[in-house]
C-alpha cells in the first residue's frame, strides 16, 4: 500500500463557492475564505451546508491560509478533492513499483513537455519504451461509476489528441484516472458532461493510449493507493 499523509485537518462548514478557486467556510465559527485546489464543479460535494476538512498553509499572495482538502458526501463517503495528491500518491507508487502496468521503468521524470502539452510524467529506461503518462483525478461517482471529467475540459482533450499523436511517433502512452474515494466499482467517461472528451478518450484508446483506473481509501489526513477497476469505454 502507497498512501499520503495530509497536513493536520480541521472540520468546517461550507457556507459558499465564491468562484472555482475560492469558497467560505465556516470554521469554529468564524467565516473563512479557503482555497479550493480542485476547478472541477464538485456540486455533489461542495454545497452549503456540507461539512469540510480544512488545512491551514502559507498564505502568501493567496486571500486565505486555508485550504480545502477533502470533503464528505451525502452517502457519508469521505472524497479527497486536491487535484494534487494523486500526482505525488502516483509518482511514489511508481518509486516503489505497485502498479502493475507501471513497472520496470528506471527514471520517473516530472513535468515533461510534448508538443504543445505538459504531462505529468515521462517514464523511461529499459526494457521498455519511454512513456508519456497523465493522471487524472475523479471525485464524481455515480451509482458505483466513477466518472470523469465533472466539468467541460478542453485541456484534457488537448491532453488526448497530443498523446495520440506521441503513440504515433513511438512513445508509449497511458492515461491514468485516480479515484480519490474507494465507492467506485468501474470508470467510465462522463460523456452527458464533455462529450468531445469522451470521444477523444475512446479515439486515442484505438490508437494505441492505455487507460487505467485505480480507487483510493481515504480517512482524515491520510489517501492510500487500493487496487484498479475496470475502465469501461
Amino acid at each position: 500500500m502507497v498512501s499520503i499523509k495530509t497536513s493536520p485537518l480541521r472540520e468546517a462548514t461550507l457556507i459558499e463557492r465564491v468562484n472555482r478557486f475560492l469558497a467560505v467556510v465556516d470554521l469554529a465559527g468564524l467565516r473563512q475564505y479557503a482555497h479550493v485546489p480542485n476547478s472541477g464543479r464538485l456540486r455533489e460535494l461542495l454545497f452549503p451546508g456540507n461539512c469540510v476538512l480544512v488545512t491551514e498553509k502559507a498564505k502568501g499572495n493567496r486571500k486565505t491560509c486555508w485550504e480545502i482538502v477533502m470533503a464528505t458526501h451525502p452517502s457519508g463517503q469521505l472524497v479527497s478533492v486536491d487535484t494534487r495528491i494523486p500526482n505525488d500518491l502516483v509518482f511514489t507508487a511508481i518509486r516503489l513499483g505497485v502498479i502493475p502496468e507501471l513497472v520496470g521503468y528506471r527514471e520517473c521524470r516530472r513535468e515533461y513537455v510534448f508538443g504543445s502539452s505538459r504531462f505529468d510524467f515521462l517514464l523511461s529506461g529499459d526494457p521498455h519504451r519511454s512513456c508519456l503518462l497523465e493522471v487524472k483525478s475523479v471525485t464524481l461517482v455515480e451509482r458505483g461509476v466513477a466518472r470523469f471529467p465533472d466539468a467541460p475540459t478542453t485541456r484534457g482533450t488537448r491532453h488526448l489528441t497530443e498523446l495520440s499523436h506521441a503513440v504515433e511517433n513511438g512513445y508509449r502512452c497511458v492515461v491514468l484516472f485516480l479515484i480519490q474515494r474507494d465507492d467506485a466499482v468501474k470508470f467510465s467517461a462522463n460523456d452527458s458532461t464533455d462529450p468531445l472528451f469522451a470521444k477523444a478518450l475512446r479515439e486515442a484508446f484505438v490508437r494505441g493510449v492505455e487507460a487505467y483506473a485505480y480507487r483510493c481509501s481515504v480517512s482524515p489526513g491520510i489517501i492510500t493507493l487500493e487496487d484498479s477497476v475496470p475502465v469501461v469505454l
